[in-house]
């Protein structure tokens, strides 16, 4: 009799740890009311872009509204950090890049620490990095910015959008590959690097294209780099990173992810919708306006590229000396 009630036990408290660790349920109204996705950076920015073309699409494809809400600030981890805490409903969800996940975690002491203590629900699209200037700064070429920082250093400073953001993580490669002198200027965003570059708080500017595209046609900033394999089509007087021998092509990838233990059936009506509004013209055609790649993937994929990328990015934290002192 003992051993039968001391196995009931085992199997009770075995059951118990299984159902506390199991996604939530979904509500069967789900959704009931609207959805807020959290965005880590300024207002104007690509990643603000993004989730609000996206928020205006998917109306479509989904009942209820979705509304972004900006908490910028510490390279999108605040942002990230809230929609980590949030109830697992679905009603908080968060719009990401996925070094967010993968690569802050190793540098500073935050309230997740991996992928894993989150709820991927879709990959929306590739954004390109850049090296611009004002249209009337001394350097024509990177090869000319490049010599004047390895003969003067310390001297031309770079914005971007945040420290250890793949805008800052170009860069300081770059830094490394062609040995030139520059110092790394971290903003909440590409909405306020942009600015200060114009408002000459700043030599240069590493950010995306949809940051400097309308000041590019309006003849006041001047692209000198894309780090891309090829030449983008949006500046083809710019040569690619590739082209001039430094192996540099880390594009922002911005996805959908959710707090962990997401309902499954959750996610595949977020996921659905979110995949609908890809297609929508009022979402496909301002992102591919403004210099972004579509770049669909589920959410077992997406998952896989989190947890792959950060393996990767431990090395490169510490190749670059990232880690917080």
């Amino acid at each position: 009799m003992m051993r039968i009630l001391r196995d009931l036990i085992l199997i009770s408290a075995f059951t118990a740890g299984v159902i506390s660790f199991s996604p939530a349920a979904a509500p069967a109204d789900y959704p009931g009311k609207s959805v807020t996705i959290l965005c880590g950076f300024a207002p104007g920015g690509a990643q603000d872009l993004t989730s609000r073309t996206m928020a205006e699409a998917v109306k479509k494809h989904f009942p209820k509204p979705m509304v972004v809400v900006n908490r910028p600030g510490a390279t999108g981890t605040i942002s990230a950090s809230e929609v980590f805490k949030a109830k697992p409903d679905g009603y908080t969800i968060g719009i990401t890049a996925t070094t967010v996940l993968t690569l802050q975690p190793y540098r500073i002491k935050l309230p997740y620490s991996s992928p894993e203590d989150f709820t991927p629900i879709i990959k929306l699209a590739d954004n390109p990095n850049l090296i611009a200037v004002k249209n009337d700064a001394p350097w024509k070429t990177i090869q000319e910015l490049i010599s004047y920082c390895q003969a003067n250093p310390g001297k031309v400073r770079v914005g971007n959008s945040g420290l250890a953001s793949e805008l800052h993580l170009c860069a300081e490669q770059l830094r490394m590959m062609a040995k030139a002198d520059f110092t790394s200027v971290p903003f909440s965003g590409s909405g306020e690097s942009v600015p200060a570059m114009l408002g000459g708080h700043v030599e240069a500017v590493s950010t995306h294209p949809n940051d400097i595209i309308g000041l590019v046609k309006a003849g006041k900033v001047r692209v000198l780099l894309v780090f891309e394999e090829k030449r983008n089509p949006l500046f083809p007087e710019a040569p690619s990173s590739l082209e001039l021998g430094y192996d540099i092509t880390m594009p922002v990838t911005y996805m959908f992810m959710g707090p962990k233990g997401l309902a499954p059936q959750v996610v595949n009506i977020l996921h659905d919708a979110f995949k609908k509004g890809m297609k929508d013209p009022l979402f496909e055609n301002p992102i591919q306006k403004h210099g972004f790649v579509l770049a669909y993937e589920g959410p077992q994929d997406l998952k896989k590229r989190l947890l792959k990328e950060y393996e990767q990015n431990r090395k490169l934290v510490d190749l670059l000396n990232l880690r917080s002192k």
